[in-house]
């Protein structure tokens, strides 16, 4: 049988393939799904779950991947993600590693596809299954609850620059699930903005992500005096992070729905 991914690439399932994951919530899947021993290389910021990961080789980052060290380890796949890595980063990879499998979750449900391909190529069906199993379940609840009145939020990934995420995004898709919307500012699908009158009179509250900018506290205090709107701090990891967070990404937003 083969395993397709986001690229339409066909994968043979390989039980005894040897992994660098290049995106940390697919490490912590590929962990949870108990493939952490074939795992041989991961980034930095693949840190979940913390006492087995410290044991896996690091191999730079996200985009400032270390081409030589993943060479010395000599994987037979490589996973990357279209949003987090580089193409011309892949590109290299694709020269010396026989198989790189390419992932591009858009909406919450892509994580039944997401752990089904991890699960299949890897050998780890039952444990993939057993995980889409728990995913639908918390999926169908949250649809289901009764809905608050619709939000229009805009979400802040970043500042100096500010940027935000765009409608046709995972996060966008994960806070569509509460009935909360973000505006299209442009074609990016993570623009840059400057905060004006215009602007605010489109959103009815402001969220301040964890990650990957760390705001805090003190931003969400600073922030409301400057805008005179609501502003919150959100866990950027439940609502960015595909894969085994995402399972977990859904309770929080059921929680954040009801507050």
């Amino acid at each position: 049988m083969l395993f397709t991914d986001a690229t339409g690439q066909h994968h043979a399932a390989d039980p005894a393939a040897r992994i660098v994951s290049l995106v940390p919530s697919i490490t912590e899947l590929l962990c949870d799904l108990g493939l952490a021993p074939q795992l041989v290389g991961r980034t930095g910021f693949c840190i979940h779950p913390a006492d087995i990961v410290r044991d896996i080789p690091k191999i730079g980052g996200t985009k400032d991947v270390n081409l030589d060290k993943i060479r010395k380890l000599a994987p037979t796949h490589v996973v990357v993600n279209i949003d987090e890595n580089e193409k011309p980063t892949v590109e290299r990879l694709a020269e010396f590693v026989p198989h790189i499998v390419v992932t591009h979750p858009l909406q919450p449900s892509d994580n039944l596809d997401l752990a089904r391909l991890m699960g299949g190529i890897f050998c780890a069906q039952e444990r993939a299954e057993a995980w889409c199993a728990a995913f639908e379940e918390e999926l169908a609840a949250l649809r289901v609850m009764p809905k608050g009145v619709p939000q229009r939020v805009l979400y802040c990934i970043w500042q100096d620059p500010w940027m935000t995420v765009s409608p046709d995004t995972y996060i966008a898709a994960m806070l569509a699930l509460i009935g909360w919307s973000v505006p299209r500012l442009g074609v990016a699908r993570y623009p840059r903005f400057e905060w004006s009158s215009e602007l605010l009179a489109q959103v009815d509250r402001v969220l301040l992500s964890s990650e990957p900018y760390r705001f805090t506290e003190a931003h969400v205090d600073a922030l409301e005096r400057q805008i005179g709107k609501p502003v919150q701090l959100v866990d950027g990891e439940m609502m960015s992070w595909y894969g085994s967070r995402a399972l977990h990404g859904l309770r929080y937003l059921r929680a954040l729905a009801s507050e």
